[in-house]
Protein backbone atom coordinates (compact mmCIF):
# COMPACT_ATOMS: atom_id res chain seq x y z
CA UNK A 1 0.00 0.00 0.00
CA UNK A 2 2.81 2.31 0.91
CA UNK A 3 4.50 1.47 -2.39
CA UNK A 4 1.41 2.57 -4.39
CA UNK A 5 1.15 6.02 -2.77
CA UNK A 6 3.90 7.56 -4.91
CA UNK A 7 2.16 6.24 -8.05
CA UNK A 8 -1.19 7.66 -6.98
CA UNK A 9 0.42 10.97 -6.15
CA UNK A 10 2.16 11.08 -9.53
CA UNK A 11 -1.10 10.26 -11.36
CA UNK A 12 -2.96 12.93 -9.42
CA UNK A 13 -0.27 15.50 -10.21
CA UNK A 14 -0.36 14.55 -13.91
CA UNK A 15 -4.15 14.89 -13.93
CA UNK A 16 -3.94 18.33 -12.39
CA UNK A 17 -1.24 19.37 -14.85
CA UNK A 18 -3.21 18.19 -17.87
CA UNK A 19 -6.40 19.86 -16.57
CA UNK A 20 -4.57 23.12 -16.00
CA UNK A 21 -3.07 23.06 -19.45
CA UNK A 22 -6.49 22.33 -20.95
CA UNK A 23 -8.08 25.13 -18.98
CA UNK A 24 -5.41 27.58 -20.12
CA UNK A 25 -5.77 26.48 -23.75
CA UNK A 26 -9.57 26.66 -23.60
CA UNK A 27 -9.45 30.11 -22.06
CA UNK A 28 -7.02 31.29 -24.71
CA UNK A 29 -9.22 29.95 -27.52
CA UNK A 30 -12.28 31.50 -25.94
CA UNK A 31 -10.50 34.85 -25.65
CA UNK A 32 -9.36 34.63 -29.29
CA UNK A 33 -12.89 33.80 -30.43
CA UNK A 34 -14.29 36.70 -28.45
CA UNK A 35 -11.62 38.99 -29.87
CA UNK A 36 -12.47 37.78 -33.39
CA UNK A 37 -16.16 38.44 -32.78
CA UNK A 38 -15.37 41.89 -31.44
CA UNK A 39 -13.25 42.63 -34.51
CA UNK A 40 -16.06 41.45 -36.79
CA UNK A 41 -18.55 43.64 -34.97
CA UNK A 42 -16.21 46.61 -35.19
CA UNK A 43 -15.62 45.98 -38.89
CA UNK A 44 -19.35 45.69 -39.53
CA UNK A 45 -20.09 48.85 -37.62
CA UNK A 46 -17.28 50.57 -39.49
CA UNK A 47 -18.64 49.45 -42.87
CA UNK A 48 -22.18 50.59 -42.13
CA UNK A 49 -21.30 54.19 -42.66
CA UNK A 50 -19.80 53.77 -46.18
CA UNK A 51 -22.73 51.56 -47.17
CA UNK A 52 -25.17 54.15 -45.87
CA UNK A 53 -23.27 56.82 -47.76
CA UNK A 54 -23.39 54.75 -50.95
CA UNK A 55 -27.14 54.27 -50.58
CA UNK A 56 -27.60 57.99 -49.96
CA UNK A 57 -25.52 58.85 -53.04
CA UNK A 58 -27.52 56.43 -55.19
CA UNK A 59 -30.81 57.87 -53.98
CA UNK A 60 -29.56 61.40 -54.52
CA UNK A 61 -28.44 60.55 -58.05
CA UNK A 62 -31.80 58.96 -58.85
CA UNK A 63 -33.51 62.07 -57.53
CA UNK A 64 -31.32 64.29 -59.71
CA UNK A 65 -32.01 62.15 -62.77
CA UNK A 66 -35.76 62.26 -62.11
CA UNK A 67 -35.68 66.04 -61.69
CA UNK A 68 -33.64 66.44 -64.88
CA UNK A 69 -36.05 64.24 -66.83
CA UNK A 70 -39.03 66.19 -65.53
CA UNK A 71 -37.41 69.50 -66.43
CA UNK A 72 -36.55 68.28 -69.94
CA UNK A 73 -40.05 66.87 -70.44
CA UNK A 74 -41.63 70.18 -69.38
CA UNK A 75 -39.43 72.08 -71.81
CA UNK A 76 -40.31 69.70 -74.64
CA UNK A 77 -44.03 70.04 -73.90
CA UNK A 78 -43.80 73.82 -73.92
CA UNK A 79 -41.84 73.70 -77.19
CA UNK A 80 -44.47 71.45 -78.80
CA UNK A 81 -47.23 73.85 -77.84
CA UNK A 82 -45.60 76.58 -79.89
CA UNK A 83 -46.68 76.66 -83.51
CA UNK A 84 -44.02 75.83 -86.07
CA UNK A 85 -43.08 79.05 -87.86
CA UNK A 86 -42.19 79.31 -91.53
CA UNK A 87 -38.62 80.22 -90.58
CA UNK A 88 -38.36 76.98 -88.58
CA UNK A 89 -39.68 74.97 -91.52
CA UNK A 90 -37.07 76.51 -93.80
CA UNK A 91 -34.27 75.70 -91.33
CA UNK A 92 -35.51 72.14 -90.84
CA UNK A 93 -35.55 71.66 -94.61
CA UNK A 94 -31.85 72.57 -94.71
CA UNK A 95 -32.17 75.91 -96.50
CA UNK A 96 -30.78 79.27 -95.45
CA UNK A 97 -32.86 81.72 -97.48
CA UNK A 98 -35.08 84.19 -95.66
CA UNK A 99 -38.85 84.20 -95.26
CA UNK A 100 -39.03 87.20 -97.60
CA UNK A 101 -37.35 85.19 -100.35
CA UNK A 102 -39.84 82.36 -99.83
CA UNK A 103 -42.82 84.69 -100.22
CA UNK A 104 -41.32 86.32 -103.33
CA UNK A 105 -40.88 82.88 -104.91
CA UNK A 106 -44.46 81.97 -103.93
CA UNK A 107 -45.83 85.12 -105.59
CA UNK A 108 -43.86 84.40 -108.76
CA UNK A 109 -45.18 80.85 -108.90
CA UNK A 110 -48.73 82.08 -108.26
CA UNK A 111 -48.53 84.59 -111.10
CA UNK A 112 -47.10 81.92 -113.40
CA UNK A 113 -49.91 79.52 -112.50
CA UNK A 114 -52.57 82.18 -113.09
CA UNK A 115 -51.04 83.18 -116.42
CA UNK A 116 -50.73 79.59 -117.59
CA UNK A 117 -54.35 78.78 -116.76
CA UNK A 118 -55.68 82.02 -118.27
CA UNK A 119 -53.68 81.64 -121.48
CA UNK A 120 -54.99 78.10 -122.02
CA UNK A 121 -58.56 79.48 -122.02
CA UNK A 122 -59.64 78.64 -118.48
CA UNK A 123 -62.18 80.76 -116.66
CA UNK A 124 -61.26 83.34 -114.07
CA UNK A 125 -62.28 81.06 -111.20
CA UNK A 126 -60.08 78.22 -112.42
CA UNK A 127 -57.20 80.62 -113.03
CA UNK A 128 -57.46 81.97 -109.48
CA UNK A 129 -57.57 78.41 -108.12
CA UNK A 130 -54.45 77.53 -110.12
CA UNK A 131 -52.70 80.65 -108.80
CA UNK A 132 -53.55 79.78 -105.19
CA UNK A 133 -52.48 76.14 -105.54
CA UNK A 134 -49.19 76.98 -107.25
CA UNK A 135 -48.42 80.04 -105.13
CA UNK A 136 -49.34 78.70 -101.69
CA UNK A 137 -49.61 74.95 -101.97
CA UNK A 138 -46.69 74.00 -104.20
CA UNK A 139 -43.88 75.78 -102.26
CA UNK A 140 -45.13 74.51 -98.91
CA UNK A 141 -45.54 70.99 -100.28
CA UNK A 142 -41.97 71.02 -101.61
CA UNK A 143 -40.66 72.42 -98.32
CA UNK A 144 -42.47 69.71 -96.34
CA UNK A 145 -41.20 66.97 -98.67
CA UNK A 146 -37.65 68.28 -98.39
CA UNK A 147 -37.96 68.48 -94.58
CA UNK A 148 -39.31 64.93 -94.31
CA UNK A 149 -36.62 63.50 -96.57
CA UNK A 150 -33.87 65.23 -94.62
CA UNK A 151 -35.19 63.87 -91.34
CA UNK A 152 -35.31 60.33 -92.76
CA UNK A 153 -31.68 60.59 -93.87
CA UNK A 154 -30.66 61.87 -90.45
CA UNK A 155 -32.46 59.02 -88.68
CA UNK A 156 -30.85 56.41 -90.92
CA UNK A 157 -27.30 57.64 -90.16
CA UNK A 158 -27.63 58.82 -86.56
CA UNK A 159 -27.06 55.40 -84.96
CA UNK A 160 -23.66 55.15 -86.73
CA UNK A 161 -22.74 58.58 -85.34
CA UNK A 162 -23.55 57.38 -81.82
CA UNK A 163 -21.32 54.33 -82.37
CA UNK A 164 -18.47 56.69 -83.29
CA UNK A 165 -18.93 58.55 -80.01
CA UNK A 166 -19.07 55.29 -78.01
CA UNK A 167 -15.89 53.91 -79.57
CA UNK A 168 -14.10 57.24 -79.20
CA UNK A 169 -14.95 57.55 -75.50
CA UNK A 170 -13.88 53.96 -74.82
CA UNK A 171 -10.56 54.62 -76.55
CA UNK A 172 -9.92 57.71 -74.42
CA UNK A 173 -11.04 60.58 -76.66
CA UNK A 174 -13.04 63.44 -75.10
CA UNK A 175 -16.62 63.99 -76.19
CA UNK A 176 -15.82 67.21 -78.09
CA UNK A 177 -13.26 65.41 -80.26
CA UNK A 178 -15.77 62.66 -81.05
CA UNK A 179 -18.28 65.28 -82.14
CA UNK A 180 -15.65 66.83 -84.43
CA UNK A 181 -14.96 63.43 -85.98
CA UNK A 182 -18.68 63.03 -86.73
CA UNK A 183 -18.79 66.52 -88.26
CA UNK A 184 -15.89 65.61 -90.58
CA UNK A 185 -16.68 62.02 -91.49
CA UNK A 186 -20.47 61.59 -91.39
CA UNK A 187 -22.57 62.32 -94.50
CA UNK A 188 -25.13 65.09 -94.72
CA UNK A 189 -27.35 65.94 -92.87
CA UNK A 190 -25.70 64.35 -89.79
CA UNK A 191 -22.32 65.86 -90.58
CA UNK A 192 -23.70 69.33 -91.26
CA UNK A 193 -25.77 69.38 -88.06
CA UNK A 194 -22.83 68.28 -85.91
CA UNK A 195 -20.65 70.83 -87.72
CA UNK A 196 -23.07 73.54 -86.57
CA UNK A 197 -22.76 72.14 -83.06
CA UNK A 198 -18.95 72.36 -83.26
CA UNK A 199 -19.13 75.94 -84.54
CA UNK A 200 -21.53 76.88 -81.73
CA UNK A 201 -19.16 75.42 -79.11
CA UNK A 202 -16.27 77.33 -80.67
CA UNK A 203 -18.02 80.64 -79.94
CA UNK A 204 -18.81 79.72 -76.34
CA UNK A 205 -22.17 77.95 -76.52
CA UNK A 206 -22.47 75.11 -74.02
CA UNK A 207 -22.99 71.53 -75.17
CA UNK A 208 -26.45 71.42 -73.60
CA UNK A 209 -27.59 74.59 -75.36
CA UNK A 210 -26.02 73.44 -78.64
CA UNK A 211 -27.90 70.14 -78.59
CA UNK A 212 -31.14 72.00 -77.83
CA UNK A 213 -30.64 74.12 -80.92
CA UNK A 214 -29.90 70.99 -82.91
CA UNK A 215 -33.20 69.49 -81.75
CA UNK A 216 -34.98 72.66 -82.87
CA UNK A 217 -33.45 72.32 -86.34
CA UNK A 218 -34.05 68.56 -86.45
CA UNK A 219 -37.09 67.72 -84.24
CA UNK A 220 -36.67 63.96 -84.02
CA UNK A 221 -37.23 61.67 -81.00
CA UNK A 222 -33.83 60.06 -81.57
CA UNK A 223 -32.00 63.36 -81.35
CA UNK A 224 -34.12 64.38 -78.37
CA UNK A 225 -33.01 61.16 -76.60
CA UNK A 226 -29.39 62.04 -77.35
CA UNK A 227 -29.80 65.55 -75.94
CA UNK A 228 -31.48 64.14 -72.83
CA UNK A 229 -28.66 61.66 -72.21
CA UNK A 230 -25.99 64.38 -72.52
CA UNK A 231 -27.93 66.74 -70.26
CA UNK A 232 -28.41 64.14 -67.52
CA UNK A 233 -24.80 62.96 -67.78
CA UNK A 234 -23.47 66.50 -67.43
CA UNK A 235 -25.57 67.07 -64.29
CA UNK A 236 -25.37 63.70 -62.52
CA UNK A 237 -22.38 61.94 -64.08
CA UNK A 238 -22.23 58.32 -65.10
CA UNK A 239 -20.91 56.06 -67.84
CA UNK A 240 -21.61 58.04 -71.02
CA UNK A 241 -20.29 55.31 -73.34
CA UNK A 242 -22.65 52.74 -71.86
CA UNK A 243 -25.64 55.11 -72.01
CA UNK A 244 -24.99 56.06 -75.64
CA UNK A 245 -24.36 52.41 -76.53
CA UNK A 246 -27.77 51.49 -75.14
CA UNK A 247 -29.33 54.40 -77.02
CA UNK A 248 -27.70 53.24 -80.25
CA UNK A 249 -29.18 49.78 -79.75
CA UNK A 250 -32.63 51.27 -79.14
CA UNK A 251 -32.38 53.39 -82.30
CA UNK A 252 -31.39 50.39 -84.41
CA UNK A 253 -34.32 48.42 -82.99
CA UNK A 254 -36.67 51.28 -83.87
CA UNK A 255 -35.27 51.34 -87.40
CA UNK A 256 -35.82 47.61 -87.79
CA UNK A 257 -39.38 47.99 -86.55
CA UNK A 258 -40.05 50.78 -89.06
CA UNK A 259 -38.70 48.66 -91.90
CA UNK A 260 -40.81 45.71 -90.80
CA UNK A 261 -43.94 47.87 -90.66
CA UNK A 262 -43.12 49.24 -94.11
CA UNK A 263 -42.76 45.74 -95.52
CA UNK A 264 -46.05 44.58 -94.00
CA UNK A 265 -47.94 47.65 -95.25
CA UNK A 266 -46.40 47.72 -98.74
CA UNK A 267 -49.37 45.91 -100.29
CA UNK A 268 -51.85 48.41 -98.84
CA UNK A 269 -49.68 51.31 -100.04
CA UNK A 270 -49.50 49.89 -103.56
CA UNK A 271 -53.29 49.45 -103.63
CA UNK A 272 -53.81 53.02 -102.45
CA UNK A 273 -51.45 54.36 -105.12
CA UNK A 274 -53.24 52.43 -107.87
CA UNK A 275 -56.70 53.51 -106.70
CA UNK A 276 -55.57 57.13 -106.40
CA UNK A 277 -53.95 57.16 -109.85
CA UNK A 278 -56.86 55.58 -111.75
CA UNK A 279 -59.23 58.63 -112.03
CA UNK A 280 -56.64 61.15 -113.31
CA UNK A 281 -55.11 58.45 -115.49
CA UNK A 282 -58.47 57.67 -117.13
CA UNK A 283 -59.15 61.39 -117.51
CA UNK A 284 -55.83 61.93 -119.32
CA UNK A 285 -56.38 58.85 -121.51
CA UNK A 286 -59.84 59.93 -122.61
CA UNK A 287 -58.65 63.51 -123.18
CA UNK A 288 -55.80 62.47 -125.48
CA UNK A 289 -57.83 59.86 -127.39
CA UNK A 290 -61.01 61.95 -127.86
CA UNK A 291 -60.31 65.59 -127.00
CA UNK A 292 -63.77 66.76 -128.11
CA UNK A 293 -65.39 64.51 -125.53
CA UNK A 294 -63.51 66.06 -122.59
CA UNK A 295 -63.13 69.65 -123.78
CA UNK A 296 -66.51 70.62 -122.34
CA UNK A 297 -65.32 69.67 -118.87
CA UNK A 298 -62.63 72.34 -119.05
CA UNK A 299 -64.60 75.04 -120.91
CA UNK A 300 -68.16 74.88 -119.58
CA UNK A 301 -68.80 76.21 -116.05
CA UNK A 302 -70.72 73.07 -115.06
CA UNK A 303 -67.87 70.89 -116.23
CA UNK A 304 -65.39 72.99 -114.27
CA UNK A 305 -67.51 72.65 -111.15
CA UNK A 306 -67.67 68.89 -111.73
CA UNK A 307 -63.89 68.73 -112.05
CA UNK A 308 -63.51 70.83 -108.90
CA UNK A 309 -65.87 68.59 -106.96
CA UNK A 310 -64.15 65.47 -108.26
CA UNK A 311 -60.75 66.87 -107.28
CA UNK A 312 -61.97 67.68 -103.77
CA UNK A 313 -63.44 64.21 -103.26
CA UNK A 314 -60.29 62.62 -104.67
CA UNK A 315 -58.17 64.64 -102.26
CA UNK A 316 -60.32 63.59 -99.31
CA UNK A 317 -60.13 59.95 -100.38
CA UNK A 318 -56.35 60.09 -100.74
CA UNK A 319 -56.00 61.65 -97.30
CA UNK A 320 -58.25 58.97 -95.82
CA UNK A 321 -56.28 56.14 -97.43
CA UNK A 322 -53.04 57.74 -96.30
CA UNK A 323 -54.32 57.87 -92.73
CA UNK A 324 -55.27 54.18 -92.91
CA UNK A 325 -51.82 53.02 -94.06
CA UNK A 326 -49.66 55.56 -92.19
CA UNK A 327 -48.83 53.62 -89.01
CA UNK A 328 -47.42 55.53 -86.04
CA UNK A 329 -44.30 53.84 -84.68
Amino acid sequence: MTGQLPLLFAAFAAFIAVGGIGWVVAGTLDDSQKAARRKAVMATSGNRKPRAQAVDQTQQRRKQVAESLKEIEDKQKSAKKKSLTLRSRIEQAGYRFSVKTFWIASVILGVAGFAGAFITGQSLLVSVGAAISTGLGLPRWYLGMRRSGRQKKFTAEFANALDIIVRGIKSGLPLNECIKVIARESPDPVGSEFQKLVEAQAVGVSLEEGTKRMVERMPLPELSFFSTVLTIQSKTGGNLAEALGNLSGVLRSRKMMREKIGALSSEAKASAMIIGALPPGVLALVYFTTPSYMTAMFVEPKGQLMLLGGGIWMGLGILMMRGMINFKH
